[in-house]
């Protein structure tokens, strides 16, 4: 697949938010975890220690793990198949979803100061905040891609069919 994002070709903006977004997500999520577990175990007590980071990462893995079959198994099979005017639930069901991984992403910006690491951060942290940043670069582009350019091509198709 080339790098360019296919905006203009639903199925295969749908191929491309697996193959981009929906892998990255899986290997990245329990890397952060473990990451996230060990700092806070390490450096217990320590000023500006994100305390629950890994909790919250950890129960994500299995909100988007749920959210990505979802749209896995149903509604980009049924994109791909043309299926436009039976869209609009299970659109709006992934709505509702992407509206509690942008209250994540805001959560882990909050318990992170922002990725703000203390002084001296070990290598740990400092992967660790690295790689929060490219998640929550990764899910808000991903979330974009899929609210403003693939949902309302068939949010369109229902109101016009409706």
């Amino acid at each position: 697949m080339t790098t360019s994002v296919p905006l203009h070709d639903a199925a295969e903006l749908t191929r491309y938010i697996e193959e981009r977004y929906h892998v990255r997500l899986r290997a990245q999520l329990p890397e952060l975890a473990a990451l996230s577990a060990k700092v806070e175990q390490v450096h217990a007590g320590r000023p500006g220690v994100p305390t629950g980071l890994a909790d919250i990462l950890t129960r994500m893995i299995g909100e988007m793990e749920v959210h990505m079959k979802k749209e896995e198994l149903i509604l980009f099979p049924a994109i791909r198949n043309g299926a436009g005017p039976v869209l609009g639930q299970p659109i709006a069901a992934m709505r509702h979803d992407h509206v509690g991984h942008i209250e994540d992403a805001r959560t882990i910006l909050g318990l992170t100061q922002n990725l703000t690491l203390p002084e001296n951060a070990c290598r740990t942290w400092t992967s660790l905040y690295d790689g929060l940043g490219v998640l929550v670069r990764d899910l808000e582009e991903h979330l974009r891609l899929e609210n403003e350019v693939l949902f309302p091509q068939f949010e369109a198709t229902d109101r016009m069919q409706g």
